[in-house]
């Protein structure tokens, strides 16, 4: 059987290296943005970054255990398959693991008591879905690179 990702990525000898390394992951992403899109993005994770200097890293520590759980199957189904990249799986289901990824972030802001949180997130939602399509490449190396 397939070791579950979360103890392959989030014991505690191996979640702070992966949650750096998500962190820098994350950092990259938004660095290679562009366009009016890209400039919106980075201005606002630059932003976000202003509040505190720990809050990404926060935020990651907070919702990577739920992104995990959400990887699991698609882990399951490349270990099983044994052929190529755990990117490579992920890109070819890019929309179905897009959806399972933000509903993590879907939950989160939906149980916020803060309407202009619900606001933002509710105008950013649809081009997120785009955002996380283009990440999966570097999340898929990423997870296999610390759980391999």
């Amino acid at each position: 059987m397939v070791a579950a990702l979360s103890e392959s990525l989030l014991d505690d000898t191996k979640r702070s290296a992966f949650l750096a390394d998500a962190q820098e992951v994350l950092d990259a992403e938004v660095s290679d943005k562009g366009g009016a899109s890209g400039l919106a993005v980075k201005g606002g994770y630059a932003a976000v970054k202003k509040v505190s200097p720990t809050i990404i890293g926060d935020a990651l520590e907070s919702f990577v255990p739920k992104f995990v759980e959400k990887l699991e199957p698609f882990w399951a189904e490349y270990k099983g398959n044994g052929a190529g990249s755990f990117a490579d799986l992920l890109v070819s289901k890019q929309d179905e693991v897009a959806e399972a990824l933000l509903s993590v972030t879907d939950v989160r802001a939906e149980s916020s008591s803060r309407p202009a949180l619900k606001k933002v997130y509710s105008s950013l939602r649809s081009s997120a879905k785009k955002n996380v399509a283009e990440a999966l490449p570097r999340v898929g190396d990423l997870v296999q690179k610390h759980a391999g």
